[in-house]
């Protein structure tokens, strides 16, 4: 007689089932990753409401409608499609979930960041050495996949996030000095000028490279006339107190010396002034970890683990800012990989 073993089976099983859907998601993953790259699913999006077909698709793009077939079914396995016979359409929200990069939702910038070979790739190769790397080292597709990555926080930051901010929304109003720290190539520079055209706005990055993306960026904006730019290390600022906001946005945790940081920042500051930090809260248990902005934020730590860092628990800034004699502290969530911590500046 064979023996069976009842206790283990069914454990075996449920576990087969969560090891599965890792293939499984990473499959869906590099589908809309395919799907973003090729303008598939752009051209998807410009064919609602009716839909399109595969062999549509193929000759709108000149792609092959065979392979073009089988990545709509896969587009349709991973929920990003819906199908009516053989007619593709995009799921609903899915078109400003991926494309819409004006919208605070936007989520398309990961299908494409992650794919970059900074991320998995070089941490692979050099997992035996430990061989760190920083910004001025990444390419500048990699740069600009991070920027399209950080859009939606801006968006959601501003203005939404900092009027969330007691008192601070007046005198961005009418008018102020404002710092954006790690300003990377300009994205949340060109929404700050355009929010707030009374306001005098200072971006500036240690990458010289994002620091030209930004110029750029500010040009074809039309507000480079109301927007400084400065190539500085963040360890090696040294600003007058003249600025009434200082805000850094997912960079903060990339600090080098962030207790340094944080004083340079206080001393940039007017009395009475604002720190925003904008950034990712990793998960403090383990609950957090499993879950899916906890995963997302675990990927993330692939990269930042290359340039010597990691994400850090939104209840890190609290200690931080306390510690360096800002008060009033005070936090709030916006996303749920997104969360806002302030302080003001005490008078020394």
């Amino acid at each position: 007689m064979t023996a069976t073993h009842p206790t283990t089976e069914a454990p075996l099983a449920d576990q087969a089932k969560t090891l599965l859907q890792l293939p499984a998601g990473y499959i869906g993953y590099r589908t809309v990753a395919l799907g973003l790259r090729s303008g598939l699913i752009e051209a998807l999006a410009a064919a609602e409401p009716g839909g399109a077909s595969a062999d549509d698709l193929a000759e709108q793009l000149d792609l092959d409608p065979f392979y073009v077939g089988v990545w709509c079914r896969a587009a349709f396995g991973a929920s990003v499609c819906e199908r009516d016979g053989a007619t593709y359409r995009l799921a609903p929200h899915m078109a400003t979930l991926l494309l819409d990069v004006s919208s605070p939702a936007y989520a398309g910038g990961l299908f494409t960041v992650l794919n970059q070979p900074e991320v998995f790739d070089r941490f692979e190769r050099t997992l035996a050495t430990g061989e760190r790397l920083w910004w001025d080292e990444c390419s500048p597709e990699f740069i600009r996949e991070v920027a399209g990555t950080g859009t939606p926080f801006y968006t959601r930051l501003v203005p939404g996030g900092l009027e969330q901010i007691p008192g601070l929304a007046q005198h961005l109003e009418a008018g102020c000095r404002v710092l954006d720290t790690a300003c990377g190539s300009g994205t949340g520079l060109v929404r700050l000028a355009q929010t707030y055209p009374n306001c005098e706005i200072t971006g500036v990055d240690g990458d010289a490279h994002s620091v030209e993306m930004a110029a750029e960026r500010l040009r074809e904006a039309g507000v480079a006339d109301r927007v400084h730019l400065m190539v500085s290390p963040l360890e090696d600022l040294d600003l007058d107190a003249s600025y009434t906001v200082v805000i850094n946005n997912i960079s903060m945790h990339e600090c080098r010396d962030i207790d340094r940081v944080t004083d340079n920042i206080h001393r940039a500051l007017k009395p009475g002034g604002w720190f925003v930090i904008s950034d990712f809260p990793f998960p403090e248990d383990e609950t957090g970890l499993r879950s899916v902005p906890g995963r997302i934020m675990s990927g993330i730590q692939f990269f930042e683990a290359q340039i010597d860092d990691q994400l850090v628990a939104r209840s890190f800034y609290d200690g931080l800012l306390s510690r360096h004699g800002f008060t009033d502290i005070g936090s709030f969530g916006l996303a749920p990989v997104h969360a806002v911590t302030y302080g003001r500046a005490e008078q020394r």
